[in-house]
């Protein structure tokens, strides 16, 4: 099995101040709280240069969690079941 290239993530522009958009916090998040949340990473990830090779990565490792690629885990469980029939 070979790695996955991930000599993307260096210049991903959720690195950094804004790196807390991509994740649910620890604590509890009203459903409004969350959605502006996500409207703001997937702002981010509207401009960033490498979104198409984040989503790639989160695709093919299934990540759980978070947002990448402009998608959320619920969006992306869904391509995947799509893709699966």
């Amino acid at each position: 099995m070979t790695p996955l290239d991930r000599s993307w993530q260096p210049v991903a522009l959720c690195r950094g101040n804004h790196s807390h958009l991509f994740f649910p916090p620890s604590t509890a998040e009203r459903k409004d709280e969350r959605e502006r949340r996500e409207d703001r990473a997937k702002s981010i990830c509207g401009v960033c240069p490498v979104n198409m090779q984040c989503l790639d990565y989160a695709m093919e490792i299934r990540e759980p969690y978070g947002i990448w690629g402009g998608l959320t885990e619920s969006e992306r469980r869904t391509i995947l079941a799509r893709a699966a029939v």
